[in-house]
């Protein structure tokens, strides 16, 4: 069995099916494939249970883009609208969600429709569809797509239990994020200095390992490769938010196509601002190498 200090911090309703998984991992350990194998298959059940809630954002605009009534009385997206508070409700009241990672997660909503606003004004991005829950151009659903963004960081430290070594001191990634958020807006107007964040992303994390516990054993991760990775799937759910007609690029309006690869930069850096938000409720903690590895 795993070192109890190693367990991750459930919340009442993450405690359901623990006797059916301590089955299932007495049958795994018998071979050493088969061991390595539900590993593996843990990592991705529990990358899905911290994924929760955007998963259902996304469920719920590609079955509206699919099957919304062209007559409908409500628009489209003021039940989108709807629905994500509806979501966020139901994890509360299930105790999926704890009341500090609301919080935080609140305040994504915030950072990201204040952005929202910037940028539609831009013409960065728009949102096709008619509805009267917005703000100026900007439909009141889309600060949930940032939110989901924050309840994912939020959540996978929890379950996963992630501790850190070689966390940069906390100051300098609050001074990276908050140089970050600015350049978002300042580019339209001065040099776009991403590259320099980049580079002081590297300088600040690239000595640190995240620690992570799939099934009972602790591995640990590079935080770029991390970030990156996280960055990537956020792009693709980015591509299916699009092709759902959720919001479109000025390129995509003649008709949809994968959103660019440049992408990848610009939710690599939201990556930082979203970490650090996180932080403010799940502070970094170290790992004490040697235990249970």
């Amino acid at each position: 069995m795993g070192d109890p200090m190693t367990e991750p911090r459930r919340l009442p309703l993450e405690t359901w099916g623990r006797q059916w998984l301590l089955r299932l991992q007495a049958r795994a350990d018998r071979r050493a494939w088969s061991r390595y194998g539900f590993e593996f298959l843990m990592f991705g059940v529990k990358q899905g249970w911290a994924c929760l809630f955007g998963g259902a954002m996304l469920a719920l605009l590609l079955g509206t883009h699919l099957w919304w009534p062209d007559h409908a009385p409500v628009s489209r997206y003021d039940f989108l609208v709807v629905g994500a508070l509806a979501i966020q409700a139901a994890m509360l009241a299930l105790k999926l969600e704890s009341w500090e990672e609301a919080r935080v997660i609140f305040v994504f909503h915030v950072v990201g429709t204040i952005m929202e606003l910037f940028k539609t004004q831009h013409g960065s991005w728009i949102y096709p569809e008619d509805s009267i829950l917005r703000i100026g151009m900007v439909p009141l659903f889309s600060g949930f797509m940032y939110a989901a963004v924050g309840s994912y960081i939020a959540r996978i430290q929890r379950i996963f239990d992630i501790r850190f070594s070689h966390y940069p001191p906390p100051w300098t990634t609050w001074v990276l994020a908050a140089a970050i958020y600015v350049n978002f807006f300042a580019h339209h107007w001065l040099p776009d200095i991403r590259l320099g964040l980049f580079a002081a992303t590297v300088l600040l994390f690239g000595r640190g390992w995240f620690w992570f516990t799939p099934d009972r054993t602790r591995r640990r991760m590079p935080f770029l490769l991390g970030f990156f990775l996280v960055a990537v799937f956020i792009w693709l759910a980015e591509n299916l938010g699009t092709y759902a007609n959720a919001w479109v690029y000025p390129s995509q309006t003649e008709g949809w196509h994968p959103v660019s690869i440049d992408k990848l930069g610009s939710w690599f850096l939201l990556m930082m601002i979203s970490v650090v938000l996180v932080s403010l409720v799940h502070r970094p903690e170290e790992e004490v190498l040697g235990a249970g590895v």
